[in-house]
């Protein structure tokens, strides 16, 4: 490029216009380095881990809907949660549903942490809850020998709205991206805004199970708030 011809045109001498020309080399330069970083040569995510207080919050909301803690998170920092008697051993109580919350409420903490009990997994998956609205990060590694991306590992990400409206649940796939870039409808064998609900709750399995037992489900900033039915 004649740098002289540019700048008896724009009024800038030949100094600037070179100076311009580096400034968008540098510029364009960056923006592709930040690209290839974010959605190429992704980074792991860091772990989520609870304080013992939070971890003992998670493991009352786990009871609740019949998890065991214990063996969901064997590795998590907690404290003594039963109640034991002088040997050690489990008082035992007497069951009764008088009074039991039928509320789960879980932080977008203790979904991630959750994760974290797959130290590999909470490294490459994160959770995050907004308004009506779970997103997921996973983040890929592809083989070496693996066609144009062996060797890479990519970045995708997912949405799926859960509501509750006309008196059921509403979980609608909002679609998937992989390096920011959204999957059309047609790969995704037309899931993407379909009511999985509406669809599949007349079905016997879980799905018809889900719609009969929840009687409430809703999502605001960095909560999951879910009511079961009696």
């Amino acid at each position: 490029m004649n740098t002289e011809a540019v700048s008896a045109k724009s009024g800038f001498s030949g100094k600037q216009v070179l100076l311009f020309l580096l400034l968008a080399v540098l510029l364009t330069v960056g923006v592709t380095y930040w690209l290839v970083r974010t959605y190429v040569y992704a980074s792991d995510f860091r772990p989520v881990e609870l304080s013992q207080k939070e971890q003992t919050k998670l493991d009352s909301k786990l009871r609740v809907i019949g998890v065991d803690p214990q063996a969901l998170l064997p590795d998590a920092k907690r404290g003594e949660a039963e109640a034991r008697d002088g040997d050690g051993n489990l008082i035992p109580e007497r069951y009764s549903e008088v009074g039991a919350s039928r509320v789960i409420e879980l932080s977008e903490r203790e979904l991630n942490s959750m994760l974290a009990t797959n130290s590999d997994l909470a490294k490459r998956f994160a959770v995050d809850l907004s308004e009506n609205l779970a997103s997921a990060k996973l983040l890929v590694p592809f083989d070496a020998d693996f066609p144009i991306v062996g060797g890479k590992t990519l970045r995708f990400t997912a949405g799926v709205e859960l509501d509750y409206r006309d008196g059921r649940p509403v979980v609608i796939f909002r679609g998937v991206s992989v390096m920011g870039v959204p999957v059309p409808s047609a790969f995704l064998n037309e899931l993407k805004n379909i009511d999985l609900v509406s669809e599949l709750g007349g079905r016997p399995g879980f799905w018809q199970n889900f719609a009969n037992g929840v009687d409430l489900i809703e999502i605001s900033d960095g909560k999951l708030r879910i009511e079961l039915k009696e």
